[in-house]
């Protein structure tokens, strides 16, 4: 049998400590940082630069009708996780020639569209061709620091390997994709100097010989 207290209790209204409890509660969680993606090719034996500084291991072809649907639909999707693009001032060097490359087509179109970053100590300017052009920064740990904490996708770092050790030691880097190729060259620079711990979050192979390995930082 219903009693007088629990009519009273039923029909009472919640003290304001209780409403701002429960309006706590309901408040959506802050946006997650935006994580500092590394991404680097490699070879089976973990070169990710010839001895004369080149990329000549990477054999896989631009994208065009023939290329393996899921490897481009894989190698999209990296890309359109990201917002924007840090360089080293060397990568940046070679990577210029994307600002008027065609047959990247959708690919090319969306990293030529990304806000980019130079780190250099030298550069004052840093043109991408008829598109904006990339903002040089003389501290990229800080800027990277700054930019992680804006709203946005994720941040994507591009070769670039002493940059990418010193932002490594900062602490910065979230996680690394590897895109491993089918090859083995022996000499050369390989990825790590030092000691680095890893976690595997995906592996995945594709018919063209490429296997694609993303690993978070452990820290």
């Amino acid at each position: 049998m219903e009693t007088t207290e629990d009519v009273e209790n039923r029909h009472a209204v919640p003290s304001p400590e209780r409403r701002t409890t429960q309006q706590t509660h309901k408040r959506k969680a802050p946006p997650a940082m935006r994580k500092l993606i590394v991404q680097q090719w490699v070879t089976l034996d973990n070169i990710a630069a010839e001895e004369d500084g080149g990329l000549g291991f990477v054999s896989v072809e631009p994208f065009s009708e023939k290329s393996d649907p899921a490897y481009k639909a894989r190698v999209m999707g990296l890309i359109d996780a990201v917002d924007t693009l840090i360089l080293g001032a060397n990568t940046y060097a070679q990577s210029t020639g994307w600002a008027s490359a065609t047959e990247q087509g959708e690919y090319g179109e969306k990293l030529n569209n990304l806000t980019k970053f130079v780190a250099s100590s030298t550069l004052e300017q840093a043109p991408w061709g008829a598109f904006a052009a990339a903002t040089v920064t003389r501290d990229p740990a800080a800027t990277i620091g700054e930019l992680k904490r804006q709203i946005g996708k994720d941040i994507w770092l591009w070769g670039s390997l002493t940059l990418m050790r010193s932002l490594l030691q900062a602490g910065l880097v979230d996680e690394i994709t590897l895109l491993v190729c089918p090859t083995a060259r022996g000499k050369g620079t390989r990825l790590f100097e030092d000691r680095q711990d890893l976690k595997l979050i995906e592996a995945t192979g594709f018919d063209n010989g490429v296997v694609i390995l993303r690993y978070e930082i452990t820290k």
